[in-house]
């Protein structure tokens, strides 16, 4: 698998779209996905950077992995004005490039939307976590209701192609306890900026931790 993932026209369009979504309630957000972490952090698919103003100074240090090369090198930018130190780094989801045990915590931040393979992905995660680590995540996934679903299943595969990859319909919170993954605490609930509902607005904030009943992550060969 490919560490570069190039969207050239998702990532020019991007900054615009998170800045809408900033301006409308998704900072606040941000601020709740990383309150309380500490110690040495990966965030995966770190995108723009937006979440670096808002690590609390009890991180020592971030590893942000990025595959998309122009976000990346905004990442990069923005690791310079970060309240902490910031290493952005090229890699995936998928293949981390990380050693075992070597975090405090992982941060996914709608990422889980776009990768390829979601099962590997947390797999990594939970790879890279020491022991007792925690997994931060914040993500839009598929609605509840079976009517906004079906809406959404449709929507998908046009929504996939103009998104960079991005999924309507991914059910996170199974996909989590699938990977060894306790959930601790969530919250769900639809952000509807400007007060209007999208395809997008079903969302979670939660944190959870590897199950240590199910074994120490390891890389997939």
């Amino acid at each position: 698998m490919a560490d570069k993932i190039s969207h050239p026209l998702f990532a020019r369009i991007y900054p615009r779209i998170n800045a809408y979504a900033e301006a409308h309630g998704s900072l606040a957000h941000r601020r709740e996905l990383l309150i309380g972490i500490r110690g040495s952090v990966v965030e995966i698919g770190a995108g723009t950077g937006a979440n670096f103003p808002h690590y609390p100074a009890p991180v020592e240090r971030v590893i942000a992995v990025e595959p998309e090369p122009r976000l990346r090198a905004l990442a990069t930018r923005a690791a310079a004005d970060a309240p902490v130190p910031v290493e952005v780094l090229p890699g995936r989801a998928e293949r981390l490039p990380l050693d075992d045990a070597s975090v405090d915590v992982a941060v996914m931040s709608l990422v889980l939307c776009s990768v390829t393979d979601v099962p590997t992905a947390l797999a990594e995660a939970r790879r890279v976590l020491k022991p007792g680590g925690e997994l931060r995540f914040y993500e839009h996934v598929r609605a509840r209701r079976p009517g906004p679903y079906r809406r959404q299943r449709i929507l998908n595969p046009l929504w996939r192609l103009a998104g960079g990859g991005c999924n309507l319909t991914r059910d996170t919170e199974s996909a989590l306890r699938s990977a060894g993954f306790t959930i601790e605490a969530i919250r769900r609930f639809d952000f509807r900026p400007g007060g209007r509902p999208h395809p997008a607005s079903p969302s979670l904030i939660g944190l959870a931790r590897p199950d240590p009943a199910q074994g120490q992550g390891q890389r997939a060969g």
